[in-house]
């Protein structure tokens, strides 16, 4: 199993990224997919999942309306659209997936304790986003 995050970079206030996650070793339609992101000083902390079987949607609170994910499952992929970027959003975004799903949407969601987060199958090695003007 394999994750590969891509398309972090430095964006002014109010810009936009794509991240992507390509994962390799297993069939991303069966699992649920989640992003997280650790600032500098913060605690990592989950931003979005997806059921890429259905297409349900979980998004933390600091990124409703702003951020978007989606799976594109012929090419094994998971997207982050993030728009109306902030400063505060500035930090190392992983995405993440678990042989358990529902381990998985309890850890982005914070229903799980934050320790289950540690324990999930397998990260990416992360990107880093930056906003600053």
């Amino acid at each position: 199993v394999q994750l590969v995050e891509s398309g972090g970079g430095s964006v002014q206030p109010g810009g936009s990224l794509r991240l992507s996650c390509a994962a390799s070793g297993f069939t991303l339609n069966d699992h649920v997919m989640g992003w997280f992101r650790k600032a500098p000083g913060k605690e990592r902390e989950g931003v979005s999942c997806i059921v890429s079987s259905d297409g349900s949607t979980y998004y933390a609170d600091s990124v409703k309306g702003r951020f978007t994910i989606s799976s594109d499952n012929a090419k094994n992929t998971v997207y982050l659209q993030m728009n109306s970027l902030k400063p505060e959003d500035t930090a190392v975004y992983y995405c993440a997936v678990d042989s358990v799903p529902a381990k998985l949407w309890g850890a982005v969601t914070g229903i799980a304790p934050k320790s289950v987060s540690n324990t999930l199958d397998a990260w990416g090695q992360g990107t880093l986003v930056t906003v600053s003007s």
